[in-house]
């Protein structure tokens, strides 16, 4: 499951190949959000690391600033929204045409043309 909350901040540091003051800073700008255990201890997903990789690649190969990396990420999430949105209403049509042609195929009646009129002799 990689949105489940799993590693502590210096162990997703770690893992992203950044200093821990690092990702409390992303975390005050809101560029990633770990969750928090009932004593406040910050937990990073799978998901969280991938996402502090990629801040990490805008920042550095290409150059962006955090304003930047921010309108990236936002446009990011936007996109994986609809991404879901997309394949669920693409579920909803399957099933609704799947429905249909059941539905259909109950209601088909056989055409048999009538037996012609027995000949009397």
């Amino acid at each position: 499951m990689p949105d489940r909350p799993r590693y502590m901040i210096s162990v997703a540091a770690e893992l992203a190949g950044m200093h821990p003051q690092t990702l409390r800073a992303y975390e005050e700008k809101g560029l990633v959000r770990p969750a928090r255990t009932p004593g406040g201890t910050r937990l990073y997903s799978e998901n969280d690391i991938e996402r502090l990789r990629l801040i990490q690649t805008l920042t550095t190969k290409l150059g962006l600033n955090l304003a930047g990396v921010e309108h990236v990420l936002r446009l990011e999430d936007e996109l994986r929204r609809l991404r879901a949105r997309m394949e669920r209403l693409e579920a909803e049509l399957r099933q609704e045409i799947h429905d249909t042609h059941r539905q259909y195929r109950r209601e088909v009646v056989l055409y048999r043309p009538p037996k012609p009129p027995a000949t009397q002799r």
